[in-house]
Formats: structure tokens, sequence, C-alpha cells
């Protein structure tokens, strides 16, 4: 499955990155990647039930 994410830098340096179609998914890391790779975890974390249930 894939899903389109948007990726921002904040004031801070860090990366804030969110999956619009899933409704408050957000993660962030210090790199782009580490960013990225959060965001994949927590879109997995978000459709757990929906897969499991």
């Amino acid at each position: 499955m894939k899903l389109k994410v948007l990726i921002g830098k904040g004031e801070d340096g860090n990366f804030a990155v969110h999956c619009p179609s899933l409704k408050s998914c957000w993660s962030q890391g210090k790199t782009k990647e580490e960013a990225l790779k959060n965001i994949q975890e927590a879109i997995e974390l978000y459709l757990e039930p929906v897969v499991s249930g």
C-alpha cells in the first residue's frame, strides 16, 4: 500500500511528517530519513487495529 506523506523542516531543525489520509498520523525526526522511518512505523501502528480486527 502506498500513502502520500508530507514532510517539512521546522524552525528547530527537525523534520515533521504526516499522512494526510490518516487523521492525526504525525511523526518527526532529526533527519529526513529518520522522519520517514518514524512515519512508516506510525502508519503501521495506526492501521494495526484495522488489519488485525
